[in-house]
C-alpha cells in the first residue's frame, strides 16, 4: 500500500490510498453511486424513519380494557402473559415517539386474537378489544397524521387463528361447512390444535393456513385490505408472504395501489426479496441482510472491513438503485435478539451501528426500547414491557437517538444522495462512504477499532466541495486535512458543491 502525505498514525488511513482496497464487486465510485432514480415504492419512504411498537408491550393507557390476569406493568414477558398494552397507550405517548424525530409507525397485529402477539387473528375487521375499539384506532391514525407520523399495520394473511369464524364453523360442521375450501383440511372431523389435520403454519395447530387461491378467501381478504386503507393507514407489512402464491399478491398490490397509491407495501423476507420486488408485488423487504451485515461487523466483530462492505454491496447489486432506498433497514425486530443484547452491551458499538443506519440508504427502523436500553434475547425477552422510568433509561442512548435521526432528518443528501464506499481499511477497521446529490456531498466515517483512526482527505477523490464542515459530532466546526476518529465512533462531514 503507498504512503499517504503527511506524518499519519501507525492505524492511520487515506481515501487516496484506499480506493485502491474497494472490493471487486464495488468497482469504481462512479460504478458503485446507488442513486434515488426511480422507485416503485412511495416518494415518502425515501426520508421515513421508522419506529416499531409491539402494542400489548407498549403502554397500558386504559386498565378498563384489560384482559383478565394482566401482570403488573414491567415483569418477565412469556409467550402467554399480558401485560394491558393498548392503544390508549400509544396515543398517550405519541409525544415521546415524535420527540425522537420518527414519522412512521410500523405496529404488530391489532386485530382481534386471543394472544399477546396477534398473529392468530379473529376478526381482522375489529380491533382487539384488549387495545381499543375502531374509533380508538382512527383517534390514533388522526393523532399520528396530525404529528405528521405514517402508520402501518401488520397484514396476517397466510394464515388464522382457530377462532377465525370460518375454521369455528369448519369445526362444527365438519365436512357439510361452506368454508370448507377456506383450508385444506386432510380429513374429517376437524382435529385438535395439538395433532392438527389440517395445514397450518409451520405445524402449528393454532395458525391454520388459508386457501388464498380460493375466491372466497381472496374476495375476504381484499375487503379486510380494502376497509382499513379507508380507515387511514399508509401501509401494509406482510406476515410470512413467501407462503402465498406470487398470484395472489399480484393482484393485492392492484388493489392497494387503487385505494391509495401512496401506500407502502413491506414484506417479510428475511432473505433475497428480489422475486417479489419486480414492481408487480411489493414496494420493499423487511432488509434483515442489512441486519446481518451490522451484526457481523459492529456487534460480533467477526467481519472484516471488506467483508462488511461486500455484504452491503451485494444486497445493493441485487436490489438495484431504485429499490435500495426503500428497503426496510432494521437492527431489531419482535422476533429477534435486541441489538444491544448482540452488542454484548457495549452501547459505544451499538451506538456506532446506529449512526451507520441512518446515514445509510434505505429507510430505517428502530425498535421500541432500544433507544433507552432495553435488552433481551429472542421471543419473548425482546417483547418486554417498555421502562418508562426515567431512572432506568439510558438517557446518553436516548440523546443519542435523537441527535442520530435529526441528522438524517436535517440533511437531504443522507437520505436521498448516491452512495459509494471510499475507504475500505481492514487493518485500521475503518470503512467511509460518501453521499452526494446535485447540491452537496456527505462523508460518513465510521472507526470500528479500539483505537484512534487519523484520516487524510483526497479531494481528488471525492465530490468537489468548496470546504467541509464536521456535522457529527459535533456541528459546525471546519475540517481540515486530516482527522482524527476516535475508537468506535464515527465522523459526518457534509461539503457544498
Amino acid at each position: 500500500m503507498p504512503m499517504c502525505t503527511g506524518q499519519l498514525l501507525k492505524n492511520s488511513v487515506c481515501l487516496m490510498t484506499l480506493i485502491g482496497v474497494l472490493t471487486p464487486a464495488a468497482g469504481t465510485r462512479a460504478q458503485t453511486a446507488h442513486t434515488a432514480d426511480r422507485s416503485i415504492a412511495p416518494a415518502w419512504v425515501r426520508d421515513a424513519v421508522f419506529y416499531q411498537i409491539f402494542p400489548e408491550r407498549f403502554a397500558n393507557g386504559d386498565t378498563t380494557n384489560d384482559p383478565p390476569g394482566t401482570q403488573r406493568w414491567g415483569g418477565t414477558p412469556t409467550n402467554g402473559n399480558f401485560f394491558g398494552g393498548d392503544l390508549r397507550g400509544i396515543i398517550n405517548h405519541l409525544d415521546y415517539v415524535a420527540s425522537l424525530g420518527v414519522n412512521a409507525l410500523y405496529l404488530n397485529p391489532v386485530f382481534a386474537s386471543p394472544s399477546n402477539h396477534k398473529y392468530n387473528t379473529s376478526d381482522y375487521l375489529k380491533i382487539d378489544p384488549a387495545f381499543g375499539d375502531e374509533k380508538t384506532f382512527r383517534e390514533l391514525v388522526d393523532s399520528c397524521h396530525a404529528r405528521g407520523i405514517r402508520i402501518m399495520l401488520d397484514g396476517v394473511f397466510n394464515h388464522t387463528g382457530v377462532d377465525f369464524f370460518a375454521f369455528a364453523d369448519l369445526r362444527k360442521n365438519g365436512a357439510r361447512s361452506k368454508y370448507r375450501g377456506w383450508y385444506n383440511i386432510r380429513s374429517f372431523p376437524v382435529g385438535p390444535e395439538s395433532a392438527p389435520n389440517y395445514e397450518c403454519w409451520w405445524g402449528i395447530g393454532s395458525l391454520p393456513k388459508l386457501m388464498t387461491g380460493n375466491p372466497d378467501v381472496r374476495r375476504y381478504l381484499f375487503d379486510v385490505t380494502r376497509h382499513w386503507l379507508e380507515a387511514g393507514i399508509d401501509g401494509w407489512r406482510l406476515d410470512v408472504p413467501n407462503e402465498i402464491p406470487h398470484e395472489f399478491w399480484k393482484e393485492w398490490r392492484r388493489l392497494v395501489k387503487s385505494v391509495n397509491p401512496d401506500a407502502y407495501i413491506l414484506g417479510e423476507i428475511w432473505d433475497d426479496g428480489t422475486p417479489w420486488l419486480g414492481g408487480d408485488e411489493f414496494d420493499a423487504v423487511m432488509n434483515y441482510r442489512f441486519r446481518s451485515s451490522c451484526i457481523d461487523f459492529f456487534a460480533a466483530g467477526r467481519s472484516t472491513v471488506s467483508g462488511f462492505d461486500s455484504s452491503l454491496a451485494r444486497v445493493r447489486r441485487d436490489y438495484g438503485s431504485d429499490l435500495t432506498f426503500s428497503q426496510f433497514n432494521l437492527l431489531g425486530s419482535h422476533d429477534t435478539e435486541r441489538f444491544l443484547t448482540l452488542c454484548g452491551g457495549d452501547v459505544p458499538l451499538w451506538k456506532l451501528a446506529v449512526l451507520f443506519q441512518m446515514t445509510y440508504p434505505g429507510a430505517p427502523c428502530l425498535y421500541y426500547g432500544d433507544e433507552i436500553g432495553m435488552t433481551g434475547g429472542k421471543d419473548p425477552w425482546c417483547r418486554a414491557p417498555m421502562v418508562w422510568d426515567p431512572p432506568r433509561q439510558d438517557a446518553g442512548m436516548l440523546a443519542f437517538t435523537r441527535a442520530a435521526i435529526a441528522l438524517r432528518r436535517d440533511h437531504a443528501v443522507l437520505r436521498r444522495g448516491s452512495f459509494a464506499p471510499v475507504i475500505v481499511d481492514d487493518p485500521a477497521r475503518v470503512y467511509a462512504c460518501v453521499r452526494e446529490d446535485a447540491s452537496h456531498a456527505a462523508l460518513v466515517i465510521l472507526n470500528r477499532s479500539g483505537i484512534p483512526a487519523s484520516v487524510a482527505i483526497s479531494r481528488a477523490h471525492i465530490p468537489a466541495v468548496r470546504a467541509w464542515r464536521q456535522l457529527w459530532p459535533s456541528a459546525g466546526a471546519p475540517a481540515g486535512d486530516t482527522l482524527t476518529v476516535p475508537p468506535v465512533s464515527g465522523v459526518v462531514l457534509e461539503g457544498e458543491k
